[in-house]
């Protein structure tokens, strides 16, 4: 999904965290799912092999008391929304109809797209359009709840409660209704608050000395000063949200009582003043941050209609103030509906805010306030979110399970390591140290920053680990530490890095095409191409007959792109940039109501009329403004090829050996030893067999023959069974 050390939290919500990590569960959820989103096999083997990630503790724990997978076959494309749609529906994506990130509805008109994580689930009537009679899919907790199972849901994909609708149409009908996604307990994944993150470069002579209700309300909170307390002259920044606007002011301290001007801690405050609190959930008070910490610290935007708030983080302090660099994260809420106004109140009052999630517009400095940050400055203030975040995720999963312990499903997400990777995946001599410099290649990478983003990917590890062991611990073991809870942890796609940026718009252009009659829509790798059909599409243009020619070029335009620069290409005749191309299936007849409507194993009813994805290496995301042209690439305006600004990708063919997801599990009822291979549309009905429910007749995976002790288990080909719950691996 492309959407740093922990936040300060105020003293209630720490005590309230360390309540739900070391409270014993008076019972445990029969069933726990945990994503972690886009966690690699080959780098989780890799670190628990050179044990960065312990070998008794989160999915070392789970492979040494449980079952793990050598490879999990994700879904075409392997991409976050049609990966996490795929696992909870047991289902592809073109069959249950999130074919993409973002992607186009034919309903809606030609120029609109909805994206894949609040698209209908199984699809919809197109002519209407309405909500589907007969949804070709269903999500697992449709058949549990129906079964009188209790299901919770703590930001996974397609649990958020919304009335789905067609975007773009006016007066859209619902097309898929909030009922049919909540569950006993729903919170929804967060949203951008309508502020964006800033960036603030002061010096000196920004400060002077501190108003007396600076001073008054530091002495008041207790916090002391071993310098005169200094304030910004002016506010630092000033912002409006639902029509309230905020002035923040911020001012410097010495805490250290060394008898040298020492300044080392900033607090940012609004127009109501520095208060000495306590301060109740979401509330937080004046925030905090001591620069040497490397912590942020979060700051709730008082009065903010959806209970939005940001965080506050110092990269740069000096000693004298003549130098300070600050962050003003992005604002953050979660969204608001009826369905489940109660869960995400309860997350306000318990957690707090919806914390800041990684910001890749910061760290490839696509914010212009960041421009003059130091590279190092950025990637602390990106591993700050990254630690921040998903430390916020795993207290939402905790709270979730102590409401309601004896839950027979429980569903959680974990934004780590995706973020990580597609920023800090480094690990291939064409990827460029410096994304400005085409010539830092091969021998002209810089060693230290390879080494500082390996370290970086390790960390997201390291932090995502540890979000699965805090919930094995909420759960509880048995004394032989095997979860009281069936554990099972996948990811919805590996990951690769790459090399080059693809620009598709060029692509379309220099082969032709006509912006009214044909559109890309490219999410990674994956590129879903519609044409604007009569009859199909509101206000189509294209002829039956002129699809047809149309979709033929398509296609050849396609399969005929060669990347043939040597430097980047280690073939005689080049690479082909697409390895899969699939387009939709037509009649025989030019006359037949299907006609535009086909579907097949890869193409949904909202798929392109030609779907495609790039080999490893090539990815739609990442083209430079203005352009870097690649080393011995031909000089044009508008190249198709360049130097990307980032440095994985995910959405390739899903059967390559790096696009395979992860699969551990372990408790009561599964079997300790491997599996060759699973499949991600294999954990709803391994869920729905655990729990003792028929699946939807929908669902195309199946229980991975054994995994699972007792009646539901056929030792199949290729496991390696061993019941010993005492095998250690290590």
């Amino acid at each position: 999904m492309r959407t740093g050390a922990h936040l300060h939290l105020p003293a209630a919500l720490a005590a309230s965290a360390l309540l739900l990590t070391t409270a014993t569960a008076a019972a445990a959820p029969k069933v726990v799912l945990i994503s972690l989103d886009g966690a690699t096999p080959r780098i989780v083997d890799e670190l628990l092999d050179t044990r960065v990630l312990p070998r008794d503790k989160g999915l070392g724990l789970l492979r040494k008391k449980g079952t793990v997978a050598f490879q999990n076959t994700t879904i075409a494309p392997s991409l976050t929304a049609p990966g996490h749609v795929a696992i909870a529906t047991g289902s592809t994506a073109a069959r249950n109809d999130v074919v993409a990130n973002t992607f186009h509805l034919v309903a809606s008109p030609f120029n609109s797209n909805v994206s894949g994580f609040g698209a209908p689930i199984g699809g919809y009537g197109i002519d209407g359009p309405v909500a589907a009679l007969d949804p070709t899919a269903d999500p697992i907790w449709r058949s549990l709840r129906a079964a009188g199972k209790k299901v919770v849901a703590a930001t996974f994909a397609g649990a958020d409660g919304v009335d789905v609708k067609v975007p773009g149409l006016v007066n859209s009908p619902i097309v898929q209704p909030a009922s049919a996604r909540t569950v006993d307990i729903t919170i929804p994944f967060g949203e951008f608050g309508g502020v964006s993150a800033k960036g603030f470069l002061l010096a000196g002579a920004d400060f002077g000395p501190a108003a007396a209700a600076t001073t008054s309300g530091l002495q008041a909170a207790g916090r002391a000063s071993y310098s005169p307390v200094l304030q910004k002259k002016t506010a630092l920044d000033s912002f409006t949200l639902s029509g309230k606007t905020y002035n923040i002011s911020v001012a410097a301290l010495d805490t250290t009582n060394d008898g040298k001007t020492n300044y080392d801690t900033l607090v940012f405050f609004d127009d109501g003043g520095i208060t000495a609190g306590p301060f109740a959930l979401p509330s937080t008070g004046p925030a905090y941050v001591k620069a040497a910490s490397k912590r942020s610290a979060g700051f709730y935007l008082e009065g903010s209609p959806r209970k939005a708030g940001l965080g506050f983080y110092v990269s740069r302090l000096a000693p004298d103030l003549s130098a300070v660099h600050i962050a003003r994260y992005s604002a953050q809420d979660l969204p608001t509906n009826a369905a489940v106004q109660a869960d995400v109140d309860d997350i306000n009052t318990h957690v707090g805010f919806w914390s800041y999630q990684s910001d890749f517009r910061i760290t490839e400095r696509l914010t212009p306030s960041f421009a003059l940050f130091s590279d190092e400055e950025l990637e602390d203030i990106y591993q700050d979110q990254v630690q921040t975040f998903v430390d916020y995720q795993t207290r939402v999963a905790l709270r979730a399970i102590e409401r309601a312990p004896d839950a027979d499903l429980v569903m959680v997400y974990i934004e780590q390591p995706d973020g990580s990777e597609h920023q800090f995946l480094l690990t291939d001599p064409r990827q460029p140290t410096d994304p400005l410099d085409p010539a830092s290649i091969g021998r002209g990478q810089d060693p230290a920053k390879v080494a500082r983003y390996q370290r970086y990917i390790e960390a997201a590890y390291t932090v995502a680990n540890n979000a699965v062991q805090r919930i094995i611990e909420a759960v509880g073991t048995d004394r032989k530490g095997k979860p009281l809870s069936n554990v099972i942890v996948v990811s919805d796609h590996g990951f690769e890095p790459f090399h080059t940026a693809v620009n598709m718009s060029a692509i379309l252009a220099g082969a032709g095409f006509q912006s009214t009659q044909v559109r890309a829509i490219t999410s990674g790798p994956a590129v879903n191409l519609y044409i604007n059909l009569q009859g199909r599409e509101p206000g189509g243009t294209v002829s039956p007959a002129d699809y047809v020619t149309l979709q033929q070029k398509l296609v050849d335009t396609l399969e005929g792109l060669l990347d043939t620069n040597p430097t980047y290409a280690h073939r005689r005749k080049g690479v082909k940039l697409f390895d899969k191309v699939h387009r939709r299936p037509l009649p025989g007849s030019l006359n037949d109501p299907s006609f535009g409507r086909g579907t097949d194993k890869f193409i949904g009813q909202d798929s392109g009329d030609v779907f495609a994805m790039m080999v490893p290496g090539y990815n739609f995301d990442g083209t430079q403004s203005p352009v870097v042209q690649r080393l011995g690439d031909p000089i044009v305006a508008t190249p198709v090829l360049s130097v990307p600004n980032f440095y994985g990708a995910h959405g390739h063919d899903p059967t390559l050996e790096h696009m395979s997801a992860i699969f551990f599990a372990a408790g009561p009822d599964i079997r300790h030893g491997t599996l060759r291979e699973v499949h991600n549309i294999d954990v709803a009905p391994t869920i729905a067999a655990l729990l003792g429910v028929r699946t939807d007749p929908h669902v195309e995976g199946r229980v991975p023959a054994g995994l699972l002790k007792g009646k539901h288990d056929g030792k199949g080909k290729g496991h390696k069974d061993d019941d010993n719950d005492d095998c250690d691996d290590d």
